[in-house]
């Protein structure tokens, strides 16, 4: 039998969400029996080179270039999965939505109890290899069709593995309730 596809990112989130993929422990030895990784921090492929069946998501869209690896996730991938709250609604990034962006690297590079006296010449990082910063953060639907939502910050380990192992079988999703996390 030929093995399944799965391609993760992280977008703009903290990562937790990796790392609770992470925490299937032994049982992510039983996942590289049935699946094959690609595109992934977890085996730092950085471009697609084949098409996937999942996708795994977390994190939202607050740069540009986030907005360009998400379209390549859809574009690549049979399925994609929102991961944890900040790919479906933003999460803590999205605190910024309410305050311009002129007024958020104000506070980052010129006013910010850390930054007042360090940057004399008060300059905003403006080198053009830089992200561009999205007027707001965007969670991952917004911006293509996300097929599955995993709740939680992070979601947890056993969430993960029954959702994917669910999806991998083609089988519906056993999620019970004590297993939606919001530390």
């Amino acid at each position: 039998m030929e093995k399944l596809v799965v391609a993760t990112a992280s977008l703009a989130g903290c990562f937790g969400c990796h790392m609770s993929l992470l925490d299937i422990d032994e049982r992510i030895l039983d996942l590289v029996e049935i699946v094959d990784f690609h595109k992934s921090p977890i085996n730092d492929i950085k471009e697609f080179t084949r098409d996937c069946d999942i996708g795994l998501i977390e994190g939202g869209c607050c740069l540009d270039e986030n907005v360009h690896v998400l379209k390549e996730f859809r574009k690549h991938c049979r399925i994609l999965v929102s991961l944890g709250e900040c790919a479906i609604m933003g999460g803590l990034p999205a605190m910024r939505n309410g305050i311009s962006v002129r007024e958020c690297l104000e506070e980052a590079y010129l006013n910010g109890p850390s930054v007042r006296n360090a940057n004399q010449a008060k300059i905003l990082p403006n080198d053009e290899e830089l992200p561009v910063l999205l007027n707001r953060v965007y969670p991952c639907h917004e911006v293509v069709k996300m097929d599955y939502f995993l709740p939680g910050c992070p979601p947890d380990a056993d969430l993960i593995w029954n959702a994917l192992t669910a999806i991998l079988e083609n089988r519906e999703m056993h999620l019970p309730y004590e297993l939606f996390k919001f530390d």
